[in-house]
């Protein structure tokens, strides 16, 4: 049964950091802190970027969650902070190289999950400006997209 709690303390921290993220690109990014995501939505596509900054940001709390849980010899933060370490490995892998080809890999893929989460990207960058945005989300995106990649198989 400890088992059990362990493998959910991990998934809700990777699953929670989907909404966080969601909400602090929504809320942050294209708010207040749109200085510097806003590098990101511009057309010179650079390697580095103001919005890289945002990973370090992220990853505090992985990283305090990870720490004191050894400290204080708890599994629970470790396995949560595990979890949110393991989304920004997602992100990494789906966002920066999948999407944006950052490291030019996984160029071309059929599957229609990954077609509908390049697309509602692809929807997200048309505008340039921090208002009138959409499809904030990184692993979840609206089920328009997955409808009409599902349709394409």
């Amino acid at each position: 049964m400890l088992y059990l709690l362990y493998i959910f303390t991990f998934l809700f921290g990777f699953v929670l950091m989907e909404f966080v993220a969601w909400g602090a690109h929504k809320y942050l990014m294209h708010g207040s802190f749109w200085f510097l995501h806003k590098d990101h939505h511009d057309e010179s596509h650079k390697h580095i970027q103001k919005n890289d900054s945002f990973a370090l940001v992220f990853a505090i709390p992985s990283w305090l969650c990870i720490m004191l849980g050894v400290i204080y010899g708890s599994t629970i933060s470790i396995l949560f902070g595990s979890g949110i370490a393991t989304f920004g490995f997602f992100y990494f892998m789906v966002h920066d190289i999948f999407i944006h080809q950052r490291i030019r890999y996984f160029r071309n893929s059929d599957n229609w999950y990954l077609r509908a989460l390049r697309k509602a990207h692809k929807i997200h960058h048309k505008k340039i400006t921090k208002e009138e945005g959409e499809c904030f989300g990184m692993l979840l995106v609206p089920l328009k997209y997955f409808k009409e990649e599902l349709k394409k198989n």
